[in-house]
């Protein structure tokens, strides 16, 4: 049955009965939304399902959301699904619960009220979002993504079930790892990390590193797929305590400019801000303690075992506009917990040593 068949036990001890599970379209397909529903109603629960939530949510996306949570009177909110899914079920607790418009929250701690009982389910070992109190959504205007969080928005509980991974298509399998395996190096070595977010960062990449090549071999091993699926969650503990850097940072140019998906602009552009930082002999020394041996090198070979792109150039990008791109990068808000400061000249020549990147494993 899966950690999955456990949903409806956990929702009555946490209060609920009127339950939305908000998800997408390929999980709706996949069948786990209607197994999940089958174990909520199993459990005497009424349930609706939202489960149009589109990839990169924007306010639209939450308006949707809430629309259907206020149909059903729900008191309970599952997100199953990818990051997406998770980000949607959250910003749709807090308008559902404390009013006005997504662009109110934006920033931490701003929920003046309780929000309901979350659970959160995740479908891809990548974002974390499971363990994390923020929710990414894009203002459907201005397409400004707006980080909204208030630890009142964290779901209660996380179901880490390695079975809902298996289907995932083998594209999706590898950017999510990429962009977990990101999360992990990132947090570890951020002005802002801890003793504490230190702990999960450092054990997110153990788990991860050595889950994501045996995934990539055998997308059929469940024991590599909990490897994966908990170093993802813990990497978003991480997150919760110690933010991102520079790679994040100049990935969403890459994105927003030529449609890049964010684990592949992420993991592309990584190696490169693990040599930039490396000049801080502080944090060569936690990149050592990570990996015994060259760690940019090292994530260089896993893009190339994952038959990922080692530069920009394929994605049309050009030395004339690297300065736009380095423009828009030190302008993310990620850039300034980057343990070595990055500027934008700083970003142009990261964009390239991406763009002329020759390096192979």
């Amino acid at each position: 049955m899966g950690a999955l068949g456990r949903v409806g036990e956990l929702v009555l001890e946490l209060g609920g009965s009127r339950v939305l599970i908000v998800s997408d379209p390929g999980i709706v397909k996949a069948g786990y939304v209607e197994r999940a529903k089958g174990f909520l109603e199993a459990a005497g629960l009424v349930v609706a399902v939202h489960g149009d939530v589109r990839e990169n949510p924007s306010t639209e996306d939450v308006e949707h959301c809430v629309n259907a949570a206020r149909a059903l009177g729900a008191d309970f909110i599952i997100g199953l699904g990818g990051g997406s899914s998770m980000d949607t079920a959250k910003g749709c607790n807090f308008i559902l619960t404390n009013g006005g418009r997504m662009e109110d929250f934006w920033g931490t701690g701003k929920a003046a009220k309780a929000m309901l009982p979350m659970i959160a389910i995740p479908t891809t070992a990548g974002t974390g979002s499971e363990c994390q109190s923020y929710a990414l959504i894009s203002d459907a205007v201005t397409h400004v993504k707006m980080a909204c969080g208030d630890p009142k928005a964290a779901a209660k509980v996380a179901i880490l079930d390695p079975e809902l991974t298996i289907s995932q298509p083998h594209r999706v399998t590898v950017c999510t790892g990429i962009d977990a395996i990101s999360h992990a190096l990132e947090t570890a070595v951020t002005n802002k990390r801890s003793a504490f977010s230190t702990l999960f960062s450092r054990e997110a990449f153990r788990l991860c590193h050595a889950g994501f090549g045996r995934v990539l071999r055998d997308g059929s091993d469940v024991e590599a797929r909990g490897m994966m699926l908990l170093g993802a969650a813990y990497a978003g503990t991480a997150i919760e305590n110690s933010m991102l850097g520079a790679a994040h940072s100049a990935a969403n140019p890459l994105t927003a400019h030529f449609g890049v998906v964010h684990g592949e602009a992420v993991g592309v552009m990584l190696p490169h801000i693990i040599r930039y930082n490396s000049a801080l002999p502080e944090i060569a020394r936690i990149y050592e303690s990570l990996f015994d041996g060259d760690l940019a090198d090292r994530m260089s070979e896993l893009l190339w075992e994952a038959r990922m792109p080692l530069n920009i150039k394929g994605y049309g990008v050009t030395s004339e506009v690297i300065p736009e791109l380095a423009k828009m990068a030190s302008q993310q808000w990620t850039a300034q917990f980057n343990p070595r400061p990055v500027a934008q000249s700083d970003f142009e020549s990261l964009y390239a040593s991406a763009l002329e990147s020759t390096r192979t494993p």
